[in-house]
């Protein structure tokens, strides 16, 4: 009867491991972080547009101001894309030379920026 009241190994089972839990905790963290960097993307873009496409605000845009500000919205995302896949790239590269070489950069030193 003792597998009714807790001290059954199944008890322990249904319960996530505390590494399991580790990974869910850092998985989730992950994920608030990407989104986090993704509005910060979206506010500075939404800035750096507006500063530049709509000079002297009104109620409405202006089909000149809407047409900068989509343009302008679509180099910024061209140009995040473009540093973000050299970024990665980078970073796979010099990671690899640091298994290959054993050492190489501290591990909390962050590649320096392109």
């Amino acid at each position: 009867m003792a597998s009714l009241f807790g001290g059954s190994s199944a008890t322990k089972q249904a319960q996530p491991s505390q590494e399991v839990r580790k990974e869910q905790i850092m998985e989730q963290v992950k994920q608030e972080l990407q989104l986090a960097s993704a509005q910060e993307l979206i506010n500075k873009m939404n800035e750096k547009c507006f500063e530049k496409c709509v000079p002297k605000p009104g109620a409405l845009l202006t089909r000149a101001e809407e047409s900068c500000v989509t343009m302008c919205m679509e180099r910024y995302m061209e140009a995040f894309n473009v540093v973000s896949k050299s970024y990665v790239t980078r970073l796979t590269k010099e990671r690899g030379q640091l298994g290959s070489a054993g050492g190489g950069m501290l591990g909390g030193e962050a590649p320096s920026a392109l």
